[in-house]
């Protein structure tokens, strides 16, 4: 059994909804109501309401589920008991209240509306009201020994494995790909980023970007096999967000460098890492101590082709990443105003002749 609880404000369509012909099952209870007809229920709940003007939402919407393997168990009698109980054991006693069934739908339940308004004129506090009917079901139904909901969720999220086990299998070799990725390439930049997903794309994981009704990117899609998973099944690592976090380069320091011409040799000849520049490097190769930088390194040339290839796979799944750069040429800037500035005072001299 499982209870919700609500505040709402539209006291007459909820008790019209729930006396509906086709839906309406057995009439539980009538609680501090004299009638019986939802127009004249509503009608003697706003009396009452009245008295505090105050207040918007002046009706309480509750619900409780039935399991069905519990239906059985359950005649009228004990459901009115059932319905009884719930609304005492939620400080309902001073309140106005309504209980019937529904059997619109395969699983039975119960449906109640209260007048939040109690006949004392005091209003009913709903501060984590929903969850304080959650544990009240819960209660209940361990006292009659029904099914418990807690104990149903747990139960299936403890046998998925076991009931899928292909789709499980699926997510641990992705799971076993897509980390194996990650370490090798962590904290390597734009680069880095780039190869992730294309080694991903070449393993044959493809990664598809969930999209609200605004259009704004909320989550990531891997898919592998026919299988498809959220970015949370994979690992908290590869969520939207975090994964962009993953690829930030761990040495902030060569980073910030405004650039850098000579590529210091490696002991275990390791690509250096590039990082986010700061300068393009069509900029940042010149030289400013008369240097003559003309040879071109064939290591260099051989990467920067299989970038641009894993360029091409980034261009396909998508921008996952937008790196956040300056890109400003600080020399050329200055050099710009200093030309500015020597117009200006070509003019100034113009006018005073």
């Amino acid at each position: 059994m499982i209870g919700k609880c609500k505040a709402i404000a539209h006291g007459s369509t909820a008790l019209d909804y729930i006396f509906r012909e086709g839906k309406l099952g057995s009439r539980l209870a009538f609680h501090n109501l004299c009638s019986r007809e939802p127009k004249t229920v509503y009608e003697e709940m706003k009396v009452v309401s009245d008295h505090n003007s105050r207040c918007r939402n002046k009706f309480l919407r509750i619900e409780i589920g039935i399991a069905p393997q519990d239906e059985k168990k359950l005649p009228v009698s004990e459901l009115m008991r059932i319905a009884h109980l719930f609304a005492k054991r939620m400080g309902l006693d001073n309140h106005q209240w309504v209980a019937v069934t529904h059997k619109d739908t395969d699983n039975r339940h119960i449906h109640i509306i209260a007048n939040r308004i109690s006949l004392y004129g005091e209003v009913y506090d709903t501060t984590f009201v929903s969850n304080r009917a959650a544990r009240v079901a819960e209660d209940i139904s361990g006292e009659k020994g029904l099914t418990i909901a807690k104990e149903v969720k747990a139960e299936r999220k403890h046998q998925k494995p076991n009931v899928t086990p292909t789709r499980e299998q699926t997510k641990q070799q992705v799971q076993q790909i897509c980390y194996a990725l990650l370490d090798k390439y962590k904290g390597t930049g734009i680069t880095g980023h780039s190869m992730f997903l294309y080694e991903l794309n070449k393993s044959g994981i493809t990664i598809e970007r969930m999209k609200n009704k605004q259009g704004k990117v909320y989550g990531l899609k891997f898919s592998y096999g026919g299988q498809s998973f959220k970015a949370s099944e994979i690992g908290r690592e590869f969520g939207y967000r975090s994964l962009q976090k993953n690829f930030e380069p761990t040495n902030k320091e060569e980073s910030r460098k405004p650039h850098q011409t000579v590529q210091e040799p490696t002991d275990k000849n390791k690509y250096p890492d590039t990082g986010y520049q700061l300068i393009p490097p069509s900029r940042s190769s010149i030289s400013r101590d008369n240097d003559t930088p003309q040879v071109q390194n064939p290591i260099g040339a051989v990467a920067d082709t299989i970038v641009s290839a894993a360029d091409e796979v980034v261009e396909e799944l998508g921008d996952l990443i937008t790196p956040t750069t300056q890109g400003n040429d600080y020399a050329e800037a200055a050099w710009q105003r200093k030309l500015r500035n020597q117009a200006n005072k070509k003019k100034k001299r113009g006018r005073g002749l």
